[in-house]
């Protein structure tokens, strides 16, 4: 049994009413522990201690010695990479491989990339004619933008947080993070860090708790919130909107996706096959860049959908720990429901079950997880709910397409815009198509493959701003100009 307590001003402090929530795991539903559910008293002291930061030891540190102590902080998370490793199997319950071999070395590496970037990318200067001779001089100049409050997410928690909180602080910010509720440990462990390499007190404070009317919400609110940076759903993201704008504060989302995997018949077959598998299923399903439509054009159209199916049916379920295991629950009971009530919503509207559609048998001690099967239908129209709406679970909808023109209209119309992935060989087709889909991000022969000084972020209602190498810059500072008469 643990007890995850908030981090605010270097201190980890229980909640002042003494209220704690429930941390239960995905994986056999058993209670690991409690976490201390902060309110607006804990909101309140945080941003107090990051607003005072700003005008301390970290608000007049050389960009040198702050890039060199990000650096330090990554080198911790290294340090005690087993111990991140072990905090995120727990909260998410996902296979060993995918936390250990992607998401806790990005998080790390988040660090690093954006105190490199702050360091080395400079800003504009013009020399300007003036009506006597002698001339002016601008040049600009970043300052950071204050006090960020960052709302994160529960499935890649520790990636997702620290892809926020690595380049605000290379740019001289401070933070108050509210991590989700369901994934609260290793928000709280990077506080250990910090204070190991002598990050100032109140840079980094996490305070934990829930969303609408309460500690989300009020860092949201809070009048000494800067800047508000969110991933998550759509709806949620709507509501943050609403309350930056009191304030006139900047807003970064990620938002929901309903994102295309379009497979032409010319394509490295296996390759797609496998592309496709892991951008539907990894992570559960569970990622925001996830492809939940498949259009596959029809000369391999029947030869793809068995494939797929087969792939799915050899997953191995069990805990990170399991040897073997490379397919976990979903995050919480309640996420259980609504993708199952999705999987009975496909069924009422007609679909075609290709394979799962249901819970697995699983051992008895396993019974109580939140386990779901990889699914996967055909033979539904493009207005069907479970075409139109992100489900965020491990399933997909497969469609054949004849000709280009046609994928494109069936690719572009959602009302989300986040990424797609497109397998062909030709490379004219994949030009075309990568220019055509409306989307933030498009991965050709690829899928998650990412460069961290690249954009990303996504169009229409997936997201607002882009993220990513001197883009996190343009939202963690302001610019400022500076004009000097010669």
């Amino acid at each position: 049994m643990s007890h995850t307590l908030h981090f605010i001003n270097g201190e980890f402090v229980p909640s002042a009413s003494g209220k704690t929530f429930e941390k239960r795991s995905p994986c056999d539903n058993r209670l690991m522990g409690t976490v201390a559910e902060g309110g607006q008293t804990e909101v309140d002291a945080a941003v107090a201690a990051a607003k005072a930061a700003l005008h301390g030891d970290w608000g007049k540190m050389p960009t040198d010695k702050r890039v060199a102590m990000l650096h330090a902080v990554a080198d911790g998370i290294t340090k005690r990479f087993d111990d991140f490793v072990a905090a995120e199997e727990a909260d998410t319950g996902q296979p060993h491989h995918v936390i250990a071999h992607a998401f806790v070395p990005r998080g790390a590496a988040n660090f690093k990339i954006f105190a490199d970037i702050i360091k080395n990318v400079p800003a504009e200067s013009f020399v300007m004619d003036t009506p006597d001779g002698a001339g002016a001089l601008n040049y600009a100049i970043r300052k950071p933008k204050g006090v960020i409050g960052v709302i994160s997410p529960w499935n890649a928690p520790f990636l997702l947080m620290t892809w926020k909180v690595g380049p605000a602080l290379a740019c001289g910010n401070t933070v108050v993070v509210k991590p989700s509720e369901e994934t609260p440990a290793t928000a709280t462990l990077l506080g250990e860090v910090m204070n190991a390499v002598g990050v100032p007190a109140g840079v980094y404070n996490v305070v934990h708790g829930f969303g609408p009317d309460a500690a989300g919400e009020q860092v949201t609110r809070h009048d000494d919130v800067d800047a508000i940076t969110f991933t998550g759903e759509t709806r949620t993201g709507t509501a943050i909107m609403k309350a930056a704008a009191d304030g006139i504060r900047d807003v970064s989302f990620e938002l929901g996706g309903k994102n295309a995997g379009i497979v032409f018949a010319d394509c490295d077959f296996d390759a797609a096959v496998e592309g496709i598998f892991r951008s539907a299923f990894m992570n559960t399903g569970q990622v925001c860049l996830g492809t939940e439509r498949v259009y596959v054009q029809r000369p391999i159209f029947e030869r793809f959908v068995a494939a797929l199916k087969a792939r799915c049916e050899v997953v191995k379920y069990g805990r990170p720990s399991d040897a073997g295991s490379n397919y976990g629950p979903l995050i919480s009971q309640e996420h259980k429901r609504k993708v199952l009530s999705y999987y009975a919503r496909a069924m009422q509207e007609g679909a075609t079950l290709i394979t799962g559609g249901g819970v697995p048998d699983m051992p008895a001690e396993l019974r109580e997880g939140a386990w779901v099967q990889p699914t996967i239908w055909t033979g539904l129209p493009e207005t069907a709910s479970v075409v139109r709406e992100e489900i965020f679970g491990p399933c997909c909808h497969i469609r054949p397409f004849d000709e280009e023109d046609e994928v494109v209209v069936l690719a572009n119309a959602n009302r989300y815009g986040l990424s797609t992935t497109i397998w062909t060989e030709n490379l004219k087709c994949a030009h075309r198509m990568a220019a055509a889909i409306d989307v933030g991000i498009t991965w050709v022969n690829s899928w998650f493959l990412r460069d961290l000084r690249t954009p990303f972020g996504g169009s229409k209602q997936s997201g607002i701003g882009r993220e990513g190498g001197v883009h996190s810059l343009e939202f963690y500072t302001e610019m400022r100009n500076v004009c000097i008469k010669l």
